[in-house]
């Protein structure tokens, strides 16, 4: 069930028509099911359920995460100031909940 949330918010944040940059924001909320408004912590439990999955599912779920993830670089922006440790998709410029649905 985890797994399946994550993949929808992993793709409903690239599901947005268009070219414009998307800006991956933090949740305060420290709730199970809030925690996954913050794409990247969708991205992260995929990457944990990816590491636990045998060979077939695993290369199932990594085709479709190249193409998720391919289009979250293309679409985000790298932060010069990210901690180089975290995973790639932390390391993209954030922003705010109200500049993803136009409201600043």
């Amino acid at each position: 069930m985890a797994t399946a949330a994550a993949l929808r918010r992993y793709r409903a944040f690239m599901s947005p028509p268009g070219t414009r940059p998307r800006y991956p924001y933090g949740d305060d909320c420290g709730c199970p099911g809030c925690s996954l408004r913050d794409v990247r912590h969708a991205r992260d439990v995929l990457a944990t359920v990816l590491r636990n999955l045998d060979p077939q599912d695993r290369a199932e779920l990594a085709r479709l995460l190249a193409v998720l993830d391919t289009r979250y670089r293309s679409r985000t922006l790298p932060d010069p100031h990210a901690d180089p440790h975290q995973p790639w998709w932390h390391r993209r410029l954030p922003g705010c909940p109200f500049t993803q649905n136009g409201l600043v």
